[in-house]
């Protein structure tokens, strides 16, 4: 019925059309709908204007369209770029004349307003439908999770979720899968699992794009193993893994080091006729240019460029931050050159990679250019530019100028990391300059900067050194107060310094905790215990020390093998 409108409306003016239905309406008693036919119509067209004239002149006659045409009114105005407006405008003001919105209105006006990222004001939504009578389906909680998923509103998509389930309601896949991801962008990597399991055992079998999703977040957060479990898993339901499952497990792989692994599985994945892209290529050339096998590197990017595949900055970058890494500057600054040539625009990580290369080199005055020209250049440094340079000038011992660059830093607006202050902190104590190390410490607790373990342990050890145990031990108090937890390094080296103050009880005790709380001794530390042992005549606690050592294959030094041949 409604394609047979199409002609008249194209050999007929729509406003006399119009007129002729209302005169045959009036005076001949037609059926109403006849202008759900014609509203349609218009609508299908793409004559909104003129639908929304019909809409108001019918109601000039006590006439009410459907609500299905309306709905269809509301769906073709949400496909309009910039027709979001125009559609609450119609929403509400249909609604005040009458118009008895059902499910499907609700959804569509949910969905436009997830689609714009509205996904607060679609939630309202929701509730004005429950307050109206009108019930929610699956549908409408999956569309308000997903909006909330492309937000990255976790609290609210685990809220409704859980209206949701007790609504009665069941999460279809779609909403397992938006679930899952968020919880995998988040790094909430054992709740995405677990919702996992719950769509398994609701009978919602995931897909491969599920399973990648998981690979991806655990293979980014460094779980490599758990990443291979899913895809096991996946296989092992017949699910057939593609380059993008491949390429998230490549890159946790290539980022733990383990590049033979990743490269073999990249020859698996070309095997069974995947094709690597861009992306898995840079992947695996990064992992390798991180574990200084430049010369693989750069046979994986000569492979892909045979291929047809154009290298990105990210894969130069990370040939450039490889070369510098082995000191081979010339080389990367001549790949530089091959990226402008090629028309890629150098962005901060390039830069970075290059100003690391020249801090590391002793380079500092090219360093300092460098981060001129970047600029220059309109790109702006960023915490690991400033705090790259800092290490520079505290290892070369120039501390005033580490510490304008953190002024510098601040003044600009740009936020310094904990690295940035473990850096300048490190620089203090190496210049033994441990006021200026204290008053450090004491301004990032002011401005509520929390310190970690690496902050606390450059004062412990430096303290140490200066054979002053008593304030090595209040900065470790200090440090437990404020809630930082002791991490290795800080046992170590409190322990070693206890040892040359003479102080075994408290280093024994400190071994003790230390080996409680699953931390590993270093062979100094072992070394330092057994010789304080001995020299206090406590051979006992020196055997176990010594017989702990050599079961951790670490080895002992000349002095205490001598004396365990005469002695222990």
């Amino acid at each position: 019925m409604n394609s047979g409108l199409k002609p008249l409306l194209i050999a007929i003016p729509q406003s006399q059309f119009l007129e002729k239905l209302i005169y045959t309406y009036k005076d001949w008693g037609s059926n109403p709908h006849v202008f759900d036919l014609f509203f349609q119509a218009l609508v299908e067209n793409g004559h909104l204007a003129d639908a929304r004239k019909l809409f108001d002149k019918m109601l000039n006659y006590g006439l009410v369209l459907s609500v299905d045409s309306c709905n269809m009114f509301l769906s073709r105005l949400s496909k309009d770029i910039d027709g979001l407006k125009i559609l609450l405008e119609v929403f509400r003001e249909f609604s005040e004349v009458g118009i008895q919105w059902n499910t499907m209105s609700y959804n569509i006006m949910i969905h436009s307003l997830c689609q714009s990222g509205n996904a607060r004001e679609a939630h309202n939504l929701l509730f004005q439908m429950e307050l109206r009578g009108c019930i929610p389906d699956a549908v409408s909680y999956s569309t308000i999770i997903n909006g909330y998923c492309t937000q990255g509103d976790l609290q609210s998509v685990l809220k409704v979720v859980k209206n949701m389930q007790q609504k009665g309601l069941r999460p279809n896949a779609f909403t397992f899968n938006s679930v899952i991801l968020i919880l995998c962008k988040t790094g909430k990597l054992v709740d995405a699992e677990k919702v996992l399991r719950e769509m398994i055992s609701q009978g919602i079998f995931p897909d491969n794009v599920v399973y990648t999703t998981l690979i991806d977040g655990f293979s980014k957060s460094g779980n490599v193993a758990s990443a291979f479990r899913m895809y096991d898993e996946m296989q092992s339901r017949n699910i057939i893994p593609d380059s993008i499952t491949y390429t998230a497990l490549i890159c946790g792989l290539s980022q733990n080091g383990k590049v033979a692994e990743a490269d073999q599985l990249f020859r698996e994945m070309l095997n069974i006729g995947l094709k690597a892209d861009e992306f898995t290529y840079t992947t695996l050339i990064d992992g390798y240019c991180k574990v200084g096998k430049i010369k693989v590197a750069f046979s994986l990017h000569n492979e892909m460029i045979q291929l047809g595949l154009i290298p990105n900055v990210v894969t130069y970058t990370a040939l450039v931050d490889g070369l510098c890494k082995q000191g081979e500057l010339d080389t990367a600054n001549e790949l530089l050159h091959e990226m402008c040539v090629k028309g890629l625009v150098l962005n901060i990580y390039t830069c970075n990679a290059l100003l690391n290369g020249l801090c590391k080199s002793g380079n500092i005055v090219q360093a300092v250019k460098l981060m001129k020209d970047m600029e220059v250049a309109g790109i702006v440094p960023d915490a690991f530019t400033y705090t790259t340079l800092m290490d520079a000038y505290c290892k070369s011992g120039e501390m005033a100028m580490a510490h304008q660059l953190l002024q510098d830093m601040l003044q600009r607006g740009i936020k310094p990391t904990v690295v940035t202050f473990n850096v300048l902190m490190n620089g203090f104590c190496m210049s033994g300059m441990l006021e200026d190390g204290h008053k450090l410490l004491n301004w990032m607790l002011e401005k509520g900067i929390m310190p970690n373990a690496t902050t606390y342990n450059s004062l412990i050890k430096q303290h140490c050194i200066r054979n002053d145990m008593r304030a090595a031990t209040e900065i470790y108090r200090g440090m437990c107060h404020q809630g930082v937890v002791p991490d290795e390094n800080t046992y170590n080296v409190l322990i070693r310094g206890h040892c040359k103050a003479r102080n075994m009880k408290e280093a024994w005790f400190l071994h003790k905790e230390m080996v409680e709380k699953g931390f590993n001794l270093t062979a100094d530390t072992y070394n330092a215990l057994i010789k304080g042992f001995m020299k206090r005549k406590k051979y006992m606690e020196a055997r176990e020390l010594f017989e702990e050592m050599r079961e951790k294959e670490l080895s002992a030094d000349k002095e205490i093998l001598h004396v365990c041949r005469d002695e222990l």
